[in-house]
């Protein structure tokens, strides 16, 4: 697990896995809230490394020493199979290991990443959204190839019921408008270009009386900054929370990133998307769909109270359905 989001997507198959009585163990690259997310969830890994920062010197070096690292703790152990969320160093490992990997993910544009984790990885497991043929260049065609439908956030979500107390414990105003903010990934290669649109958009929402802006940062430097501004309308927490929680409960999401702008779309909840890199199939079609807004100006922001819905209109997949997809590696 090498960013925040593997926790999530692994822990309801790692559930089933070990309730069936199979032996799963875990490494993970202490990045982001990773380790954080990984002890709120109750789950034990070996952690191996850590990210590289911007630097590409450093991002090589890191890699280097993550593969070594794996292979020596991996060799001998007589592994069945290896599950990655993107982790090209675990496929990697699992290759000059001789054991069958799956690697799944839903953002088709981290070059680099698809194409050394793809091409050693048995089975590539991916949304129906991302169009296969922008897959191919990563040697990702059918039968390695394989594909599934809907979010994968409507998978690991299906149990999903959130915890009310949360805005309690963080002073959140039930009659101001909560609006849930996570920053973009600046240290990862694919978003390397400035996103000016995220600073104007908290300032934005940090100064307005009627507005709670929750933000949640990826990196202990995004913390510093977001404090140092001293908005008074930010609640800012010094720990990993339960972000499902939160966006459940919110009544607008504005993020960055991937991962959570799905979240909200999978619980029903109005979310804008500030990326700056080139959008992914899976966010063109919630686009498409209207489950996702391109935000350009803060001040075309949606502010009020919403309504929750009914828990029946969430979409609610089978997370044993996506484990059994993975595990095909095997066969």
């Amino acid at each position: 697990m090498t960013a925040s989001a593997h926790v999530l997507v692994f822990r309801p198959l790692i559930e089933i896995m070990r309730k069936r009585g199979d032996e799963v163990e875990i490494t993970a690259r202490d990045y982001a809230q990773t380790l954080q997310l990984l002890e709120l969830h109750g789950l034990t890994a070996e952690v191996v490394g850590r990210h590289g920062g911007r630097s590409r010197v450093q991002k090589a070096r890191q890699m280097t020493h993550r593969l070594h690292a794996l292979k020596k703790w991996a060799k001998g152990r007589s592994f069945d199979v290896a599950l990655a969320h993107g982790s090209h160093e675990l496929t990697m490992t699992a290759r000059r290991l001789g054991i069958p990997s799956s690697t799944t993910f839903d953002y088709e544009f981290a070059t680099l990443q698809h194409q050394l984790g793809c091409r050693a990885a048995t089975k590539v497991v991916v949304p129906e959204a991302i169009p296969p043929e922008r897959l191919r260049p990563y040697g990702a065609r059918p039968p390695k190839l394989v594909q599934y439908p809907g979010l994968k956030e409507e998978y690991y979500l299906a149990d999903f019921e959130p915890d009310r107390s949360l805005l309690d414990r963080f002073g959140v105003d039930p009659a101001r408008v909560l609006v849930v903010l996570r920053p973009p990934p600046d240290v990862s290669l694919y978003h390397r270009h400035s996103n000016p649109l995220f600073p104007m958009t908290l300032d934005h929402l940090g100064r307005l009386e009627d507005v709670h802006a929750f933000v949640l940062p990826r990196t202990e430097e995004q913390r510093d900054y977001v404090r140092d501004l001293d908005l008074p309308s930010v609640i800012l927490p010094e720990q990993a929370v339960d972000a499902q929680s939160l966006i459940a409960l919110a009544d607008v999401v504005v993020s960055a990133g991937g991962t959570m702008n799905r979240e909200a779309a999978a619980l029903g909840v109005p979310v804008y998307t500030t990326y700056g890199g080139r959008l992914g199939g899976v966010d063109e079609e919630l686009i498409r769909q209207g489950r996702l807004k391109p935000l350009t100006d803060p001040r075309a922001l949606d502010l009020h109270k919403r309504e929750a819905g009914p828990a029946g209109d969430r979409v609610r997949r089978d997370p044993a359905l996506m484990l059994d997809l993975l595990l095909s590696a095997m066969r």
